[in-house]
């Protein structure tokens, strides 16, 4: 499988060359289909192989920071498996409402309750959500 095409890698570049500082919402979400490593990724640096986002090995702790795409599209797992690009993942937030989630959910989640709560906690406005089904 193809990590990272050409439009995903065009949007991931032109969040890294931003000139300010800017909480971007994740290009792309990654994973280890036989583990529990997941990466939700935003930016791609000039060099064409740092990729930054928010990195979960599976061992409780999950945080900001880069990741190699060379490393990442080397791994072969159990039965020769790689690393594959989740095809369905639609981010809605910004990077800082997963990683907060991500902090009191211990891993990366895409929890709707969590991650309504990571935003309010950050005062992320979130008008253009549906009402959420459990209330």
């Amino acid at each position: 499988m193809i990590l990272i095409t050409d439009e995903l890698r065009a949007r991931l570049c032109a969040n890294g060359a931003a000139e300010i500082e800017t909480d971007h919402v994740p290009v792309v979400k990654l994973f280890n289909p036989v583990g529990a490593a997941t990466w939700l990724l935003s930016e791609l640096d000039a060099d064409g192989d740092t990729l930054f986002g928010l990195c979960d090995l599976g061992f409780g702790f999950p945080e900001l920071g880069s990741v190699s795409l060379a490393e990442l599209q080397a791994f072969k797992g159990p039965l020769g498996l790689g690393i594959e690009r989740d095809l369905y993942f639609r981010a809605r937030f910004p990077l800082s409402v997963y990683s907060e989630a991500a902090r009191l959910a211990g891993h990366i989640t895409e929890a709707e309750r969590l991650l309504r709560q990571a935003a309010a906690a950050l005062e992320i406005p979130t008008p253009e959500l549906p009402p959420d089904r459990a209330e």
